[in-house]
């Protein structure tokens, strides 16, 4: 009797996308996924701080004669993370800022050195959730290979906040010229577009981890869906997590510590979210190679070898007949010759 087909198979045979997803959970687990989101976020946590540091000490030296733009760049790096980080990371930016004269040459490399284990253990992670095996490269090579990535992704962070910073400051501008700033339904429809702009602008950062921090080549396509359905996932996370900072800062253990574990877990959330789109990007049937027919059984050789010392009683009497017959017929022949 043939055996009752599950819930799940049924529905993974009837429906692509969700075999498409159960796919790429089975290869999120199998190539541990919860376990390097841990580790992405350890050392995400570890190298922010000293990188935020760096980055906003450059810009002091740059936008120390000018507290409008710093304003508005301060504001505009802010509102892409949850509430309840913003003091936190204004204060750390002030305090780069104050403190930029003493960032020296040990600082930049301490913050380098970070971002670059940073970078390389994002890239193993992600490479990884393609199934693909690690492979030994020279440290060298490796390192260059882990700069010239940390700073496309910086690059592409830079045109990600500055699409966000357009969008919303010519929303503002426009709003004031139509007289519409005290309108609700125009503040409304200005906060819908502003994370339409958002999701766009996390489109930006999302192809470019997708598409070229993997040690391996990704296809355009997967890397285009990949990258769309992360930057609405990632808008998501951002939101709930703003929700979630806003329930625990209510108290005065949440004010103190709750910006802390609220960065821990946003981070997390998104490590663990990004490999998973990854692993859904490398699932994708253009990803899937087809598989192999399985290799034939091996072939078993076992001759067989039979000894006899000599022929039966049966067969030793069958040749004395014989032979005693051949006689006869010899004897008879030579007398009729004779």
């Amino acid at each position: 009797m043939a055996e009752k087909e599950s819930f799940i198979a049924r529905q993974r045979r009837q429906r692509p996308w969700f075999d498409h997803l159960m796919r790429a959970y089975e290869a999120f687990n199998n190539r541990y996924g919860n376990h390097y989101g841990a580790a992405i976020t350890y050392f995400s946590v570890l190298s922010l701080f000293p990188l935020l540091m760096i980055a906003f000490a450059i810009m002091g030296f740059v936008l120390a004669g000018d507290p409008v733009a710093l304003n508005n760049l301060k504001e505009t790096v802010t509102a892409d993370l949850p509430a309840g980080l913003d003091k936190t990371i204004n204060d750390l930016i002030d305090q780069a800022i104050e403190s930029r004269s003493t960032v020296g040459v040990i600082g930049l490399l301490t913050a380098a050195y970070s971002g670059l284990g940073w970078m390389s253990n994002l890239r193993d992670a992600l490479t990884a959730q393609w199934g693909i095996e690690h492979k030994d490269v020279p440290f060298l090579k490796r390192m260059r290979s882990d700069l010239l990535s940390l700073l496309g992704l910086g690059l592409a962070l830079a045109v990600s906040f500055g699409i966000t910073a357009a969008g919303s400051g010519l929303g503002s501008l426009l709003l004031d010229w139509l007289g519409l700033d005290d309108d609700a339904w125009a503040v409304f429809l200005l906060r819908v577009a502003a994370i339409v702009l958002a999701v766009a602008a996390n489109w930006v950062v999302f192809i470019w981890v997708l598409s070229r921090l993997p040690r391996e080549k990704v296809s355009a396509k997967s890397a285009v869906r990949g990258a769309i359905a992360a930057a609405i996932g990632f808008e998501i996370l951002k939101q709930v997590a703003t929700l979630f900072l806003a329930s625990v800062t209510t108290s005065p253990a949440g004010v103190v510590f709750g910006p802390i574990i609220g960065l821990l877990i946003f981070a997390n959330l998104v490590a663990r979210f990004l490999l998973f789109i990854t692993a859904w990007t490398a699932t994708a049937q253009e990803n899937v190679l087809a598989a192999a027919p399985e290799p034939p059984p091996p072939a078993v050789i076992r001759p067989v070898m039979e000894v006899r010392g000599g022929p039966t009683a049966r067969d030793a009497a069958g040749l004395v007949g014989v032979g005693a017959l051949l006689g006869l017929l010899w004897r008879r022949r030579s007398r009729n010759r004779d």
